[in-house]
């Protein structure tokens, strides 16, 4: 959606030319006042890119201009399918703007088994061989949502190699798109998980941050297979914890808060039931606890995903009355979303120890005392 409103700005006010006609549809689109007003405009507009859209002797910039104006016709809920080959055609193009141009369109407007991929997977093919590192992340993109079970051969081969690249942001989408291959189709990539491992030490968080979640989703598979990771999730999380990464990473001056969900969520699986790999996680664990800042959205989320670890693996007392105090802190909270969480997180946690339960019980009474409830004392609780 972002790179669909970079687009339209861009065609709209940039210097690739001003269109008064497309100002024009998105100004009474947006002053419409009815939805039947709405579908009155986007069907003549429908009917003007019929007539234009064929047009042998149109302009690239013009064919550009309506193809995003396709992209408006489908977002709003009509049919454009009789533009799709011009965006599959447009993906054809050397000019870097408009092969993104139309990467963006098919990726929108195609499935994975759609009539027309077949179309386009020479050309990806081209594009991931290509000098020019933004038009090898455009047919990266294209890959992940656009190559099926049956097209994953003709690619695979270039995106491993791509795992490589001396550029992090592409490096970065070929780890994603190798992913969606294993989601698609895990045999087609089982030989070459052993990238996934060795991205995890990519000098770039990025990257790093792009291995977490195929090695998630792997761990959940199979956690046994995983467990010699124990340590290098560890000490990444440790750096993350103390603010080593870039200050780009901070999120609400919480250093790199999603890594840090992510590996707290893998560590949770390897650490369950596992007391010699749970120890190596307590002082992180405990550290996360005390530095979180719960004063932030973004902080508690965190410091939740933290307990939810903490009551999942091998269990430890000192993590377990400090993930108590900060369970009070939820309940005590103003915010119906922090006491959601914070009994939320209480269940976890008494299942491991019942007599944490005794001093919230009163905290949580008063979570269900609402009109129409009756009062607390008539309550049996835990």
């Amino acid at each position: 959606m972002e790179q669909l409103k970079t687009l339209g700005r861009e065609l709209a006010m940039g210097s690739h030319g001003q269109s008064k006609e497309f100002l024009d549809l998105i100004k009474s689109i947006g002053e419409a006042r009815s939805k039947a007003e709405e579908d009155r405009i986007v069907l003549r507009e429908i009917e003007t890119l019929k007539r234009r859209i064929n047009d042998a002797d149109t302009p690239k910039r013009k064919m550009k201009e309506y193809i995003i104006r396709l992209l408006y016709v489908e977002m709003l809920g009509h049919d454009a399918s009789f533009g799709y080959i011009h965006a599959v055609k447009m993906t054809h193009d050397d000019a870097l703007l408009l092969k993104r141009t139309g990467y963006l369109a098919v990726t929108l407007f195609l499935s994975d088994d759609h009539d027309l991929i077949i179309l386009i997977v020479n050309t990806i093919q081209k594009d991931l061989a290509s000098d020019n590192y933004l038009v090898v992340c455009a047919a990266l993109n294209a890959v992940c949502r656009l190559i099926n079970e049956e097209t994953i051969p003709a690619v695979l081969p270039r995106v491993v190699d791509l795992l490589n690249h001396s550029k992090d942001a592409v490096r970065k989408k070929a780890v994603m798109a190798l992913h969606r291959f294993y989601q698609k189709s895990p045999s087609s990539v089982s030989h070459l998980l052993t990238n996934f491992r060795k991205r995890l030490c990519d000098n770039d968080p990025g990257v790093m941050g792009a291995s977490l979640c195929p090695l998630f989703n792997l761990v959940s598979d199979d956690a046994n297979s995983y467990k010699d990771l124990v340590v290098s999730f560890v000490n990444i999380l440790k750096q993350v914890a103390e603010h080593r990464l870039p200050k780009t990473y901070d999120y609400h001056q919480m250093p790199a808060p999603f890594i840090q969900v992510k590996m707290l969520k893998i560590l949770a699986l390897l650490g369950s039931g596992d007391k010699q790999a749970s120890g190596h996680m307590y002082t992180v664990l405990g550290d996360i606890i005390r530095k979180s800042d719960s004063m932030t959205n973004i902080g508690n989320a965190v410091l939740y995903e933290c307990i939810c670890c903490v009551a999942s693996i091998y269990p430890n007392s000192n993590l377990l009355d400090s993930a108590a105090d900060v369970i009070a802190k939820f309940l005590k909270s103003d915010s119906h979303n922090l006491k959601y969480m914070g009994i939320d997180a209480l269940g976890r946690l008494i299942k491991l120890s019942p007599h944490i339960a005794e001093q919230h019980q009163l905290a949580v009474i008063d979570c269900l005392e609402v009109k129409g409830v009756p009062h607390k004392d008539e309550f049996i609780v835990f």
